[in-house]
């Protein structure tokens, strides 16, 4: 782990020292920010971080600002901390590009265990798949879509890798819930739908290979 940096962005200190303190422990390398200036300052300065970890409430730039301005130039993951736990509040988040919502209080394990699914799942060694002219390179990252380059967020990409591995098959939404946003992701329908209706968006008159199975879920078929 000692490869990855996290960025974590809270004007908390006794927050961000818990955070750290878990991190330390997994082995991986991490970055603080006090406030949403100094957090973008640090992600571009650096070049290397890998993951950020963003609370909302913040003085000077708050996190959805600071998530809207990493996500014009990039697709890292972000997961955001937040004390409000309103609907709206996470359907923003979502909209913004955020890729998992955790509201405080929360369990640092759990933390722990949504950055360590996060992580593995971007960084899937595996060969590029083809299917009625998507081709997905997990090892890469990069979706194109008839040979033209789709700009997807983290989550989007790991939804549309989990349909087109399972190319044919109904997936209830709470079987997605557990494949894509790990298993001790306390999520709804909702969550799915709104990244489902994103992707679809993005992928063109292709997003019409995710039907949807009124009642359950959804199916992917090229």
């Amino acid at each position: 782990m000692e490869d990855i940096t996290v960025l974590v962005v809270d004007d908390e200190a006794r927050m961000r020292k818990l955070v750290c303190d878990f991190l330390q422990k997994k082995g991986y390398r991490f970055v603080e920010a006090e406030d949403g200036e100094q957090a973008i300052d640090r992600f571009f300065e650096r070049k290397d971080i890998d993951l950020v970890i963003l609370d909302v409430m913040m003085p000077k730039m708050d996190g959805w600002a600071v998530c809207k301005e990493i996500r014009q130039y990039s697709n890292v993951p972000i997961i955001m901390l937040t004390a409000r736990s309103e609907e709206r509040d996470e359907l923003l988040g979502f909209k913004l590009g955020v890729d998992e919502y955790i509201s405080k209080p929360f369990s640092p394990k759990i933390l722990m265990a949504r950055i360590d699914a996060i992580l593995r799942r971007t960084g899937q060694d595996e060969e590029a798949v083809s299917l009625g002219g998507i081709v997905i390179d997990k090892k890469a990252h990069l979706v194109t879509i008839d040979g033209t380059p789709v700009d997807l967020s983290v989550k989007e990409f790991e939804l549309l890798s989990y349909f087109m591995d399972n190319r044919g098959v109904a997936l209830s939404r709470e079987k997605i819930l557990n494949n894509v946003w790990n298993y001790d992701y306390y999520g709804d329908a909702r969550t799915i739908d709104t990244h489902v209706k994103k992707l679809r968006s993005k992928m063109g008159t292709k997003g019409e290979y995710i039907k949807t199975i009124w009642g359950m879920g959804y199916k992917f078929e090229p």
